[in-house]
């Protein structure tokens, strides 16, 4: 059996009511935890990319992506490991500003992790940084031992690193199909042969 690992799966819907609620009904059904979910808009009008985050193995996951395309408004489920991909995940941090104003180490640590000042106020200074969940785990680590106040990490985003994309894809297909030629078919009154055993 194969071992479990992390993968993102990358789902190309249309916008449609309900489609979340139906998407997360197929992972709950075959009792799969999802660490991470995200949807957005994606490059092409009217479709939105959802980006889900598992732990599994790959037959699992591949089976899965099976039955998510099987679903009406959904146009692709992609899925890829990490090494596959190019990943972010956004966090915020809320910390004491005279921590930040007397220890040196704070600012460098900041620094160092590239987080930026989104918000300065006489009690709390808010931060937002992105990186790997590692990156992310290890400055909140940090900060805790200085009165770290409040932490939240947004869900991965992800872009995969294959060049092709599914917006090519999908134009492609929209300029083959439907044919304007009408094509005969040979079996139409063949009912009885062709589909005994």
């Amino acid at each position: 059996m194969d071992s479990k690992q992390e993968y993102t799966i990358t789902l190309y819907t249309e916008n449609s009511i309900g489609i979340l609620g139906r998407v997360a009904g197929i992972f709950t059904r075959r009792k799969i935890n999802i660490e991470s979910l995200s949807t957005s808009p994606s490059e092409i009008e009217n479709v939105h990319r959802f980006t889900i985050v598992i732990e599994e193995s790959e037959e699992v996951v591949r089976k899965l992506c099976m039955q998510i395309e099987k679903q009406i408004d959904v146009l692709k489920a992609y899925y890829n490991n990490n090494d596959e991909l190019i990943w972010q995940e956004q966090a915020l941090y809320k910390v004491p500003t005279n921590i930040i104003a007397e220890k040196a180490y704070v600012e460098r640590l900041l620094r160092k992790y590239g987080a930026n000042t989104v918000v300065i106020r006489n009690d709390y200074t808010v931060f937002e940084t992105a990186g790997h969940r590692e990156e992310i785990d290890n400055l909140t680590q940090e900060l805790t031992k200085y009165g770290l106040i409040e932490f939240v990490r947004g869900a991965r985003i992800a872009i995969i690193k294959a060049s092709s994309s599914f917006h090519e894809k999908l134009l492609q297909f929209e300029k083959d199909e439907p044919s304007k030629d009408v094509i005969e078919n040979e079996f139409l009154n063949e009912g009885n042969s062709v589909f005994t055993m």
